[in-house]
């Protein structure tokens, strides 16, 4: 799933020299560069059941870096995916009996109240940590939004 968060970031460059170099393009070359951009990766909070799951990746995809579940009246959520909170105080699957041999992936938990949760909710960002070292993923207005209903309906003490 990480592998999708470097084509992404380097789409983003793309887009970004795109837009400063628009300028001197005709406008029939500069439609062509923006039918090719990839899609944008992005903050989305979804329900299952009574369980939520935040999750960082490509909308509408399986393409995900980062997602976190929970239910009303959990003091944790279990994290998913190629990268982690890197400055989190995380439990990992080691340390919670599960084991991630039995096909599903490696989890870990961070808990509701953690600084790195609270920072996204609150200034829009959060470093995360993979194989290719650590990034800070920000999140907009709306994604910001989005990550506070997580962590209010999770710290709900009934559905």
């Amino acid at each position: 799933m990480f592998k999708i968060l470097i084509p992404a970031v380097a789409a983003l460059g793309l887009v970004a020299f795109t837009a400063q170099t628009a300028d001197l393009e005709p406008a029939s070359a500069a439609a062509d560069t923006a039918v090719m951009t990839q899609p944008v990766m992005g903050w989305s909070l979804h329900h299952e059941g009574s369980m939520a799951k935040l999750a960082y990746g490509v909308a509408n995809s399986d393409q995900l870096a980062l997602m976190m579940t929970c239910s009303p009246g959990d003091a944790t959520a279990v994290i998913y995916g190629d990268v982690q909170p890197a400055d989190a105080r995380l439990v990992h699957a080691s340390l919670i009996g599960a084991d991630p041999m039995d096909g599903g992936m490696a989890e870990s938990r961070i808990s509701l109240t953690d600084s790195a949760l609270q920072r996204l909710a609150d200034v829009g960002r959060i470093d995360v940590a993979g194989d290719a070292g650590v990034f800070r993923v920000n999140a907009s207005a709306a994604e910001k939004q989005a990550v506070r209903a997580f962590l209010d309906y999770c710290g709900q003490t009934h559905a």
